[in-house]
């Protein structure tokens, strides 16, 4: 008789109690380190697979919403380094920006020094989740070998007109003393960063014109693998609007007989527009403005700087419908007639061309400021079926579809069916013509803040704007200035940083003393990992075409318009530079939900809500908390932290840890009982099966519970004669493969305990055998009567009459029907057979 199962430990010993955490991580970080696992070669037989997580702020420390932005990504791309790939899974530090400055600004040390010592901290962490990095590939945005790319391609768009100084209306942020960008502005006047009020200011700017992409960024997103709320995002923020520009002459040939341009969307209401609005900001408002209305208009102006966009759009009905006459007129160009031009704080220079044609009875906040001020409403679209509209006596505007009326050439057209006979006779009489416009405006890229990349352009007075030259770059941020903000560059006080000769005459110089929005460092950094010291280029081509675009692309919903926006159009421009060969840079996108406090709110460091790993990791280690922060539920959705199942994960560890240790103790025998071996391979491999299934779907909740259910099946059968078959093995090896992406140390530890001398995360991922998947049977349950009698076994595809003959060879069945044949019967194949008696 040959024993089954030699056990470990004594009786009574709870199950793993042998397993170290600390001791195993320890140990496999410096068996990783000396064999250099996680080095990524560029050149092997194997298909490139780049897997990328967003990378972070140099804070300090992963907080526990780091962990589950990371590891989790993890995991998937440790699991494609199985199935074949040559997995590139890099990791940098988005080290300039406002989130550091602040930060050193308020513990009183250089921002150089914080985000240095920050990231050696935060890379020990990485190391500490067992993540599969390439430390030799790391970028940090704030080191002059990454940020000299950054102006030289800022001169490449400058060459091609794309890069533009200009001088408008911008945001700025009077808590963190800097412009913003329109996409960092949130609900209106919100600053994205800090949650400030923001105000408008003129300014003169750099801008990229990402404006001119606008259509590509716009078609092209539809045939990416993203999510579709980022996709439906973007589709508005971008805000596509078909119509038409109309002309408004000004009488009298005031302000330079320039005309008044319009954009609208319902060029067919032309005819219904008695009067005209211009923003307050509108240049045409200073030479339009008759001497009498001067004083009234001046104060108006002023009032409405003072107003935010949410206020000024807003659509309450209660808000006054505030507004002057300016004195001028304009030509209506359809009708000829003279119609009275006004400003009103309810347009928006920002929009279209901050002058509108106000037709009140079509539209709501026209028709309350007609009403508020005495001005004519004439109805253009009747609708079906009602007693013709008065402008007189209407209660409200008409937004619906119906028949043109009071509309000269077009009358009886039915709207908005035939809008495009309206556009070609707008067109064909010189009215205006067909347009396209957009809500996405130019990237505000100059930020007057110290720390970040400057911009490469010196002022000369004699030869304007000077581009640095490539040979010069780059132009490095000197650590000597004063970085604290006081609402303009701390660059500007840096003598020896801002006086330099002219690069094109020799004459005195001045740099630009504004740094670059930190958005222009993740908009192609990716692409700097593939080859991370280059310093001819920023990056080597061919290893570029080998890797990207990128095959997945993990992280936050909350960079949905400004990062992933921008990225797009850096990656099309590089390839209009015939840089790279695609216009597209992520083929994959998957967004992790937010782990937030345990009161429901975000983590914030400010807050004191941040949760910290350390001290789970020192209880229960680094693989539990891996998979706890897996089980939470859906990775896409998120939701409160909690800790509570932590505990069930180090026992499910434990558990799958005592099966490998009894198992590496049993040499297979050829004397097992073989009914065992076939029910075990059957559950090995439907196993395989459901983890690879939810692996690929990124249900790594349900992943893991599969593992568990696996685990509990093998821990309960350690002792039986199965134990010492070889399906037995079999199992136990698939076990330790399946557990190796999520839990990465105990899984190394498994896979050696079971006397295997290489890396579990170099072996390939078992494969499901379709012989085992295949149902050979089913159990059906049996009531009468509605009620649970016996349960019977059959085969697949078992029809009604089978089923029943099945059911009444029970005997409890035949005890239940007590001799009576049944009235009725009902059946629900492969799964139940009600007997009716």
């Amino acid at each position: 008789m040959v024993e089954t199962i030699v056990r470990g430990g004594t009786t009574g010993d709870r199950p793993g109690s042998n397993y170290d955490p600390a001791a195993v991580e320890a140990r496999w970080l410096a068996r990783w380190a000396e064999d250099r696992l996680y080095h990524v070669d560029d050149a092997t037989d194997r298909p490139n697979w780049f897997a990328l997580t967003m990378y972070p702020y140099p804070s300090g420390i992963l907080h526990m919403g780091h962990w589950y932005a990371f590891s989790i990504p993890d995991a998937f791309a440790r699991y494609k380094r199985m199935r074949g790939y040559n997995v590139m899974f890099p990791m940098g530090f988005d080290a300039f920006g406002l989130p550091a400055e602040n930060a050193a600004i308020r513990n009183n040390i250089h921002p150089a020094i914080w985000t240095e010592d920050n990231i050696a901290t935060m890379r020990i962490q990485f190391q500490a989740m067992g993540t599969m990095i390439d430390w030799d590939r790391q970028v940090a945005s704030c080191d002059p070998e990454f940020y000299r790319w950054n102006q030289w391609f800022f001169l490449r768009m400058l060459e091609r007109g794309l890069a533009y100084r200009s001088n408008g209306a911008v945001w700025w942020c009077p808590n963190d003393q800097t412009v913003l960008a329109n996409e960092q502005v949130l609900d209106g006047n919100v600053c994205e960063r800090c949650g400030s009020e923001v105000i408008r200011r003129d300014l003169e700017q750099w801008y990229l014109r990402i404006t001119d992409y606008a259509e590509e960024l716009l078609r092209e997103a539809e045939h990416l693998d993203w999510p579709d709320r980022v996709k439906t995002m973007q589709r508005n923020w971008i805000g596509r609007s078909e119509g038409a520009r109309l002309r408004f002459a000004l009488a009298g040939g005031q302000a330079g007989d320039e005309p008044l341009e319009v954009f609208t969307t319902h060029p067919e209401t032309v005819w219904g527009a008695t009067f005209m609005v211009l923003a307050p900001e509108h240049p045409a408002v200073v030479t339009l403005t008759s001497a009498e209305r001067r004083t009234e208009i001046d104060a108006y102006v002023e009032r409405a700087k003072n107003e935010t966009e949410i206020e000024r759009a807003s659509l309450d009905e209660s808000r006054p419908k505030t507004g002057v006459f300016t004195g001028g007129h304009a030509v209506n160009p359809v009708t000829g007639e003279l119609i009275p031009v006004w400003i009103a704080d309810y347009v928006l220079m920002g929009y279209g061309t901050g002058a509108i044609m106000a037709v009140p009875a079509h539209d709501a906040r026209d028709f309350a400021f007609a009403r508020a001020h005495g001005l004519p409403v004439r109805p253009v679209i009747q609708p079906d079926g009602a007693d013709p509209l008065d402008g007189g006596s209407m209660p409200g505007p008409y937004l619906g579809p119906g028949t043109m009326v009071n509309s000269g050439p077009i009358d009886g057209l039915r709207m908005p069916d035939q809008m495009a006979a309206v556009l070609d006779w707008v067109e064909c009489n010189g009215r205006g013509h067909r347009e396209v416009t957009y809500r996405l405006r130019d990237w505000l890229i100059s930020r007057q803040r110290y720390w970040g990349t400057p911009i490469p352009v010196i002022y000369c007075q004699d030869c304007g704007i000077v581009p640095v030259p490539d040979a010069d770059l780059p132009v490095i941020l000197p650590l000597d200035a004063e970085f604290t903000p006081t609402g303009q560059s701390p660059l500007v006080s840096n003598e020896a940083f801002v006086s330099v000769p002219c690069p094109a005459c020799g004459g005195p110089g001045r740099r630009e003393t504004d740094t670059m929005d930190t958005f222009v460092d993740s908009s192609w950094y990716w692409y700097r990992y593939t080859s991370p010291h280059l310093d001819i280029a920023p990056f080597d081509a061919a290893l570029v075409a080998a890797w990207t675009p990128v095959n997945l692309y993990c992280g936050g919903i909350e960079h949905a318009i400004l990062h992933l926006l921008y990225a797009r159009f850096w990656t099309k421009v590089m390839r209009d530079l015939r840089l790279i060969d695609h216009g597209e840079p992520f083929l994959r996108l998957r967004n992790q939900g937010m782990i937030l406090s345990a009161e429901g709110t975000k983590m914030s460091k400010s807050r004191g809500s941040q949760v910290g790993p350390d001290e789970l990791v020192s209880a229960h280690g680094a693989d539990a908390l891996r998979l706890h922060l897996m089980y939470l539920g859906p990775w896409d959705q998120g939701g409160p932290w909690n800790d509570r199942g932590i505990t069930g994960m180090e026992r499910f560890i434990r558990r799958a840890y005592q099966v490998v240790e009894d198992g590496a103790k049993v040499t297979p025998t050829a004397d097992a009982d073989r009914g065992g071996e076939a029910a075990i391979r059957r559950l090995t491999h439907q196993t395989i099966a459901k983890v690879t299934a939810d692996m690929e779907a990124y249900q790594v909740n349900t992943m893991v519970a599969a593992l568990i259910e696996f685990a509990n099946a093998l821990f309960a059968g350690r002792r039986g004669e199965v134990a010492a078959t070889a399906a037995w093995r079999e199992a136990v090896e698939t076990l330790v493969l399946l557990m190796a992406p999520s839990t990465p140390f105990v899984a190394e530890e498994m896979w050696s305990m079971l006397g295997n001398t290489d890396s579990v995360h170099t072996r390939d991922w078992p494969e499901a055998n379709q012989d085992f998947l295949r149902v050979t049977e089913v159990e059906i349950v049996v009531q009468v009567n509605g009620k649970v009698r016996d349960r019977v076994v059959a085969e697949p595809g078992a029809d009604e009459a089978a089923a029943v003959t099945l059911a009444m060879a029970s005997d409890r069945v035949r005890t239940a029907v007590a001799g009576k044949a049944p009235k009725r019967v009902v059946y629900v194949p492969g799964k139940l057979v009600n007997l009716v008696v």
